[in-house]
């Protein structure tokens, strides 16, 4: 049975994992346009590290992410990019430092590992870019399935979770310079967010915390604090999330792949108004 909603944490267990916090002090000198004097003060900048994906031994991908809820992010890249097909294929996890960056060691199924060498690609992730060294098409724009859930939403809930995530964005209210993701019930309340400066990191961190919480993620709707991009249409088809609500706009790949696998997209998402762009059967008159 897939857990309730109340027993995933609204965000990350903690902010770390007890390695490095997710913004530093830094000091900056204010520049005004009619100066009369120099200030010299300080502020929280977020962190932003290198975080490499070990697969048993294996080092596979390097991402540029925030240093928080890592086991989150692990989970759910590895759900999202295909290499494992479920939770119980990840079966051990550790966070160990190496040097200014980060190794998430993690121990996947012999047969996952096997998949996993066939169809590898040598690739150097970055902050907002999800597919820099895919080795053919093929891989880009693999074969996804049909969504399939009946969940249907009111446009009243998706503004509702949209009106409440600002608060909720620990980190960013902070520091001004990371997105989130977050999912939401029927109703429009917030199961759970995560932040992370990249937008795809954010949303993975957020699929990771679903699969390992038991949620059903087929019995809701994601909000993003970013555009709509083709990977992230992807990585909802992927996770089996219904319907996806952006705060800016799509690209048009990204609505071909909504309409062609039955996910209802949203976007351009403001305090009263919103364009729906496919998948206009789960939105509730």
């Amino acid at each position: 049975m897939a857990a309730s909603p109340s027993s995933l944490p609204l965000q990350g267990e903690s902010e770390s994992g007890g390695l490095q916090p997710p913004a530093a002090e830094v000091e900056y000198q204010l520049l005004r346009r009619n100066p009369t004097s120099s200030e010299r003060q300080a502020e929280p900048i977020a962190e932003e590290v290198p975080v490499a994906m070990v697969y048993n031994g294996l080092s596979h991908v390097v991402m540029m992410a925030s240093p928080t809820d890592l086991e989150d992010f692990a989970l759910g890249f590895s759900l999202t990019e295909g290499i494992i097909e479920s939770k119980s294929e990840l079966t051990d996890f550790e966070i160990q430092p190496v040097g200014e960056g980060i190794e998430a060691r993690i121990e996947i199924s012999s047969r996952a590992f096997h998949r996993l060498k066939e169809h590898r690609r040598a690739l150097q992730g970055r902050t907002g870019c999800g597919l820099c060294g895919v080795e053919s098409l093929d891989q880009a724009l693999r074969e996804l399935p049909k969504l399939n859930s009946e969940f249907r939403v009111a446009p009243a809930a998706i503004h509702r979770a949209l009106d409440a995530l600002p608060a909720l964005q620990a980190v960013n209210r902070i520091t001004h310079s990371l997105h989130a993701a977050a999912f939401c019930a029927a109703d429009g309340g917030i199961v759970a967010v995560r932040e992370d400066v990249g937008r795809h990191n954010a949303f993975d961190k957020l699929i990771g915390a679903l699969a390992r919480g038991g949620i059903d993620a087929g019995n809701g709707f994601a909000v993003i604090t970013s555009r709509c991009s083709f990977e992230m249409a992807q990585k909802a088809i992927s996770a089996g999330i219904p319907v996806l609500a952006a705060v800016s706009a799509p690209t048009h790949l990204a609505v071909k792949l909504a309409a062609s696998h039955d996910l209802t997209l949203l976007a351009l998402a403001r305090a009263d108004s919103m364009k729906l762009f496919a998948g206009a059967r789960r939105i509730q008159p």
